[in-house]
């Protein structure tokens, strides 16, 4: 890319100004008065975006080789409303690691000043207080390396370069046992293993989630394959269990993807090369050879390792029988695209989970939760585009999200979504479509992991685990699940009909309207031309119209039904309430039947 502000041209730079006021400087406020006599870099940021985020890192050894000349200074300037709250801007100054001044901008009006229209922006500033050279997007620091040599050069020959230290002052760490952890994961002894990301650490906790068990790593930034004493990581973020019992690492930064065995402590790289992938690399191939780029969270699906690559927005996999790397999903080209994986377009996916049938991805950018099928289709439930976002409930296509990092698989089908701008656990149930909150006040939520019944949430910015009982539904308190053999039923209208009686002692609670609910939804969803979905009344009967275009499926049926104990003289009797879950594989035939009926299996008294 050439300088969008050629050398020659005198451009005086407009004052650093920001209402937030500054950060990593003791306290201490700056003008470009200040400054005079230092070369700066002025690095434009929001810390959702992770090509900001490479940036940072481009950053680091340009900072160190030029320590006594050159000044970098973060000018933050954000995109969601969660990233214009100085305490967040704070948050993230610390959690990745900025070791130069901050200016917090929440107004953009240093951007505006600069004349900037995209994240990251890299600016240039001579001794003299003159704009020399203007960089958009990441990959630039060698260019500008040169340049600062240059510079070094020739304000040195006419005397107006000034050496010395800088205005960094490192802030004092908080003495927490995590910091901004990422996820968690429980491991085969019912103890919690946590990427704790920002000290560059898996820690292992006791089943209570707050006894510290152990440290994996050194506790410095590297990627260093070892012992759990010895070994190092860089920013880890997503783990996952694998079927052998050890824990497969998303290890960030350093652009690998890692294994620890609890068992050994030792720690091994599967994939990525330490390099960051840029365009023109492999994307599939023996998968140390391989390069990386921020692989954000992993999953085990299908036999395979799924890692959500969210520095080039896409899926890649990780077979781990033949040791290869590849693109599953995504084109590399950041929005959102639904359809076959290679044509769709993820924007930062950061969270996986996994359902038989699907793999669910938080979508951070786009605000969105998507799933992939196994037919290889990627599909949206919730979102709309890059900057589409809030904190709305209700019908899956009005419902708003804010940069989720994290979503979790819940017993009943649906999923938890850590909606990490939002401060909140919100839930997606896919027979309803709906979007309800089971949560807030959590403050950035990056995680969560189902502990019996309960839920325990990474509560990244507040830097500990917090335990959370889930709903009955969620968890599937009191639910069965019936598996039948196929049934051959005729196409067109089908009358489903399903018994529920009430158990021994006990009645249907009638006090408050319908005490019976039924949800009905198929796979693929084609099955269904009509009768899908939820709905409440005084009986569990519902009329499908089947498609006769779709030759077999799965009907998938849920049937809620609210009992009291059956007593007159009883007050306030106990009230209970009771689900029944039926996937009932169909073959259409036109000799089938025409009504379909569902018995609840015995619920006891």
């Amino acid at each position: 890319m050439t300088d969008s502000a050629p050398r020659r041209v005198r451009v005086r730079a407009p004052e650093l100004i920001g209402k937030g006021g500054w950060l990593n400087t003791g306290g201490k406020q700056y003008s470009l008065a200040d400054l005079r006599g230092r070369i700066l870099v002025l690095d434009f940021w929001t810390f959702c975006c992770v090509n900001c985020l490479h940036v940072l890192d481009e950053l680091r050894a340009l900072e160190q080789k030029h320590r006594d000349t050159l000044v970098v200074i973060g000018v933050h300037s954000p995109k969601f409303v969660h990233e214009a709250e100085h305490e967040a801007v704070a948050d993230a100054v610390e959690r990745y690691g900025v070791e130069h001044p901050v200016l917090d901008d929440p107004e953009l009006a240093t951007w505006k000043q600069y004349a900037v229209r995209a994240w990251p922006t890299l600016v240039v500033v001579d001794p003299e207080g003159y704009v020399v050279a203007q960089h958009a997007g990441e990959g630039h620091v060698h260019a500008i390396e040169r340049l600062v040599t240059e510079l070094e050069a020739e304000h040195a020959a006419k005397g107006t370069l000034r050496r010395g230290g800088g205005p960094y002052v490192a802030p004092q760490p908080e003495p927490t046992d995590l910091r901004f952890p990422g996820r968690a994961v429980v491991l085969p002894s019912g103890n919690l293993l946590v990427s704790d990301t920002t000290r560059h650490q898996l820690v292992e906790l006791a089943a209570d989630g707050e006894t510290v068990v152990r440290r994996i790593g050194q506790g410095s930034r590297g990627s260093t394959d070892s012992t759990w004493v010895r070994s190092r990581f860089s920013e880890p973020q997503g783990l996952a269990l694998l079927p052998d019992g050890s824990v497969v690492v998303a290890d960030t930064v350093s652009h690998r993807v890692r294994r620890f065995d609890p068992e050994s402590g030792r720690t091994t790289t599967l994939a990525g090369t330490g390099f960051q992938w840029m365009r023109g690399d492999d994307t599939s191939g023996c998968a140390r050879e391989v390069n990386l780029s921020s692989p954000w969270d992993v999953a085990w699906w299908q036999g395979k390792v799924w890692i959500a690559m969210a520095g080039v927005h896409q899926l890649w996999t990780y077979d781990p029988a033949e040791g290869t790397v590849r693109v599953a999903a995504g084109t590399a080209n950041e929005g959102l695209v639904d359809g076959p994986a290679a044509e769709a377009w993820f924007a930062q996916p950061s969270g996986l989970a996994a359902t038989p049938d699907r793999l669910w991805v938080a979508d951070s950018e786009t605000s969105a939760l998507r799933w992939l099928d196994r037919d290889g289709v990627v599909h949206t439930a919730v979102g709309t585009g890059l900057f589409d976002f809030g904190h709305r409930d209700g019908p899956a296509g009005q419902a708003l999200l804010q940069h989720p990092l994290g979503v979790t698989a819940l017993a009943d089908g649906s999923v938890a979504v850590s909606d990490t701008y939002n401060h909140a656990l919100r839930r997606y149930d896919p027979a309803t479509d709906e979007v309800t909150t089971l949560a807030t006040d959590l403050r950035e939520p990056s995680g969560a992991v189902l502990v019996g019944d309960d839920i325990v949430v990474v509560e990244s910015a507040r830097h500990r685990l917090t335990r959370l009982r889930l709903p009955a539904e969620a968890a599937g308190a009191g639910a069965h699940r019936t598996q039948c053999a196929p049934t051959e039923v005729a196409p067109g209208r089908l009358r489903l009909d399903v018994t529920f009686p009430a158990p021994a002692g006990q009645k249907l609670d009638t006090r408050y309207g319908p005490s019976t609910r039924l949800l009905v939804s198929a796979t693929p969803p084609e099955l269904l031309l009509t009768g899908a979905g939820a709905g409440a009344g005084p009986d569990l009967s519902r009329t499908l119209e089947l498609n006769p275009a779709v030759p077999e499926g799965v009907l998938h049926v849920s049937a809620m039904a609210a009992f009291c104990d059956d007593d007159s003289s009883v007050e306030y009797p106990a009230c209970h309430v009771h689900r029944q879950d039926w996937d009932v594989p169909l073959v259409l035939t036109e000799s089938g039947a025409d009504r379909l009926p569902l018995v609840q299996a015995g619920l006891g008294a």
